[in-house]
């Protein structure tokens, strides 16, 4: 299970504010433990969720650095100003466990 937290936020975001979470079960998105959902967000995150799942390494992914080898960071795809009324979300991922 992975717990996608919204880390920081450039500019304006529409959708999101710091601290909200997704989590995401493959294949579900467990809508009642998340905040919010924006499409811009979903392209990016969804590229990596089943393999952060699965076999997690997101310092292999070049997602986080050495020193920080238990979260991996993703960023929207808005560029915000000045090419976008917008602005861009930096989230960060980690494993949790499960409520069995």
């Amino acid at each position: 299970m992975l717990e996608i937290t919204v880390h920081k936020v450039i500019g304006k975001c529409p959708v999101y504010k710091e601290g909200d979470k997704i989590v995401i079960d493959d294949p579900k998105i467990l809508l009642d433990k998340t905040d919010a959902l924006c499409t811009h967000a979903l392209s990016t995150i969804l590229h990596y969720v089943l393999i952060l799942e699965h076999h997690w390494d997101p310092v292999m992914l070049g997602l986080t650095t050495p020193d920080d080898p238990d979260s991996a960071y993703m960023q929207c795809v808005d560029p915000g100003k000045p090419y976008t009324d917008g602005g861009t979300v930096i989230f960060k991922v980690r494993r949790i466990k499960g409520e069995d």
